[in-house]
């Protein structure tokens, strides 16, 4: 691999947000979090995170859910129903609900109506047209906040769960026909009981889930209660139904998820129960979301709930708060966890997936001055590396004579969440946008103190961006911007800036540019839409070059070498392609990877490569990352076949010389540093790692519910 000083950072105070609901629509999956950010993973495409919208201070997301094919709404504490543009990545319209915060929303089964929970009582129905939503009517309005919606299959009846009550309402009439007390057969009940989840069966079965850790089920046409289940000590949060409705899966305050199965009483018999099967416990504090997909049981968590509605396992205030006030936790995870009656044969089908960080950088370097800039939602921070004058064996820490220095924190105004941002390479420019500006700032640092100058007068242009990249003498700044476009400016001296042109792909896109890679000689840009294509232009006559051959899969990094410009790719499915620009197709060493196949376990990785670098002292080396391994891969050397062990560094290390040689392979695989957010080589002798050990942010998170373990 070769030795390498390594900066060993740790000091990015990032706190992933945690997972407020999920909206399943194969093969898409939806999900809001507690700082309002929406974000949809392709289930196809190894389920990558391809989208993100960040979120907004004034807009909480209490349910998400599909309608109309693939348009994606959400609702929450605003009392507003969002629309999200999913190809432009921002919000494509908001309606007032008419009934103050939206606790709950549901669509019918053919996406043509939504259904809406208000906090004044009433469930309002409102018709999806082409370009918005249309409000239709109001269904029996009474007293108390509804906190959960489910459409019974057929659409003529929705069962609507609030304090205490179980209400059923018949769509065409709008009037209740069925009103349930959850807690009628339970004697001297001294506090109430909330729903805080509900679905409608087409048997006409009405499941909940509430504050007393009871998943029970009724029939609602004659009101009784059919089955119930205690499962936990406190809360259950949350419930999903499998599509053939012969499955649920159930979230608790305790972290603990259950799945039940409707099985036959004895074999043979015609008869079924419901019976909780399997128990799991992925997270360690609230489990607010859970899906179902046909092959998969998904849950996401979060720390704490809203103000206003109290611990999970309390009830709600008398008057509710529109404010969040949300704590973020630990389980910020999405889990997913395949069902293995459903997998066909052992393998990477059936690994149990944990998702905690984004897919995305929020990290940028400035090599020349070694500084890192770190995102955050509403604010950037500016480091400055340490260093040392000792030099040492391997693996040895060396001391250091400059301790890490925070120079700066920048602040966004207003209440949009930050969507990019970047350093110049010589660390004099920073930049980052929201969803309606874009910010330029002149930096300075004199000594032991910097100054920081906005750029006055910054040019117009289509926002939000979306990926933001300084060129490599730091001159001009490509910015990704929706339809295609990246925007190049030309940065100038002493604090200026100017547009000098737009590039277009020249059929045109729907889709919004996310991720962008320039070339070390300035002659080239790389432009990756949502779409998956890469168009690659000339930024000498600002000219679209040339197009990458589609493939099947999300592109998750890309970087064009500094020697050869040819353009290396990274994919969702762990394939690596190399294209050359110049000549326009895929290397040679591209067509013997793809002629050979990559290595068995490099395939099964389950997080994407999200950074590519090259080392200039060796031009045949490709420096990528993904959050659990740091590799060189080593083009002059043979590709490693499945039944060579593709070993980690340190354990080729204790191995002899000569059993060393015959391990000798392209793939040189580090896992000391995780989980790794960021890796950039400073220069061809030195390394910078970014990690955010997920221990260190437990530490901020309210005590989990304690639960009696046997024996103590």
């Amino acid at each position: 691999m070769g030795e390498f000083e390594v900066h060993r950072v740790r000091f990015f105070g990032l706190v992933p947000a945690g997972v407020r609901c999920l909206a399943p629509s194969p093969p898409r999956l939806a999900l809001a979090r507690t700082d309002g950010a929406v974000e949809v993973y392709n289930l196809a495409a190894n389920y990558y995170q391809e989208k993100v919208i960040p979120g907004h201070e004034a807009r909480s997301v209490e349910a998400l859910c599909w309608a109309a094919g693939e348009r994606l709404f959400g609702a929450g504490l605003s009392g507003n129903i969002t629309e999200y543009d999913l190809a432009r990545l921002c919000v494509a319209g908001s309606v007032d609900g008419g009934g103050g915060p939206i606790w709950s929303m549901a669509a019918n089964s053919n996406g043509t109506q939504l259904a809406i929970g208000c906090e004044d009582g009433s469930v309002k129905l409102f018709q999806v047209i082409p370009g918005g939503i249309q409000f239709e009517r109001n269904l029996d309005r009474r007293k108390g906040r509804i906190l959960c919606l489910s459409w019974h299959p057929s659409d003529t009846h929705i069962a609507a769960g609030s304090i205490d009550t179980l209400r059923v309402f018949d769509v065409s009439s709008g009037h209740t026909v069925q009103r349930i007390l959850v807690n009628y057969h339970v004697q001297k009940v001294k506090r109430e009981c909330i729903v805080w989840s509900v679905a409608f069966l087409s048997s006409g079965t009405v499941v909940t889930c509430d504050s007393f850790g009871r998943v029970q089920f009724w029939d609602w046409e004659r009101g009784t209660l059919l089955e119930s289940h205690t499962v936990s000590t406190s809360a259950v949060l949350s419930l999903a139904v499998s599509e053939k409705e012969d499955s649920i899966l159930v979230g608790t305050s305790t972290g603990a998820t259950y799945q039940f199965q409707l099985l036959p009483v004895k074999m043979g018999s015609q008869e079924k129960r419901w019976v909780r099967t399997k128990p799991f416990q992925h997270h360690t504090h609230d489990v607010r979301a859970v899906a179902h997909s046909p092959t998969a049981l998904i849950s996401g968590g979060r720390a704490a709930p809203p103000a206003g509605v109290g611990r999970p396992w309390g009830s709600p205030a008398g008057t509710g708060s529109a404010d969040p006030c949300l704590v973020p936790g630990l389980d910020a995870q999405l889990v997913i966890r395949p069902l293995m009656e459903k997998v066909q044969k052992k393998g990477y089908d059936a690994a149990l997936r944990k998702f905690t960080f984004p897919h995305r950088r929020l990290v940028s370097c400035a090599r020349k001055a070694r500084l890192l800039l770190f995102q955050f939602s509403q604010h950037l921070e500016l480091w400055r590396l340490g260093s040392t004058e000792e030099t040492g064996k391997d693996g040895e820490v060396l001391p250091l004579c400059r301790m890490p220095e925070h120079l700066l924190q920048l602040k966004s105004k207003g209440p949009e969440h930050i969507y990019c941002s970047g350093i110049s390479p010589c660390g004099s420019w920073i930049a980052y946008c929201t969803a309606s500006r874009f910010h330029l700032y002149r930096v300075q640092c004199e000594g032991d103190g910097v100054s920081v100058k906005k750029v006055p007068k910054v040019p117009k242009l289509l926002l939000p961006a979306y990926q933001l990249q300084f060129s490599s003498d730091s001159g001009s700044l490509f910015v990704a911007s929706a339809r295609g476009s990246v925007h190049v400016l030309q940065l100038l001296e002493p604090e200026g800036c100017k547009h000098l042109h737009t590039l277009q792909p020249p059929a045109g896109s729907l889709e919004a540019v996310y991720l962008l890679a320039a070339s070390a000689d300035g002659h080239w840009l790389a432009a990756v839409s949502g779409d998956w294509v890469i168009h690659v232009y000339s930024l000498k006559c600002f000219k679209h070059h040339c197009t990458v051959p589609m493939y099947s899969c999300a592109v998750t990094a890309v970087a064009i070498h500094p020697a050869t410009n040819n353009l290396v790719i990274a994919y969702s499915d762990q394939q690596l392609f190399e294209f050359s620009i110049p000549k326009k197709q895929y290397t040679a060493w591209s067509r013997t990877v793809q002629n050979r196949g990559l290595h068995k376990l490099w395939l099964e990785r389950d997080t994407p490569i999200t950074h590519i670098t090259f080392n200039p002292k060796n031009p045949s080396h490709i420096l990528l990352h993904d959050l659990y391994m740091f590799c060189v891969l080593d083009k002059s050397l043979p590709l490693p076949d499945d039944s060579t062990l593709l070993m980690n560094q340190s354990t080729l290390k204790q191995l002899p010389e000569t059993a060393r040689q015959r391990q000798l392979h392209a793939f040189k695989i580090c896992k000391k540093f995780q989980p790794l957010l960021f890796a950039d080589l400073l220069d061809e002798n030195c390394l910078v790692m970014v990690e955010r050990p997920v221990m260190d942010f437990k530490t901020q998170l309210p005590l989990p519910i304690q639960q009696k373990k046997f024996g103590t």
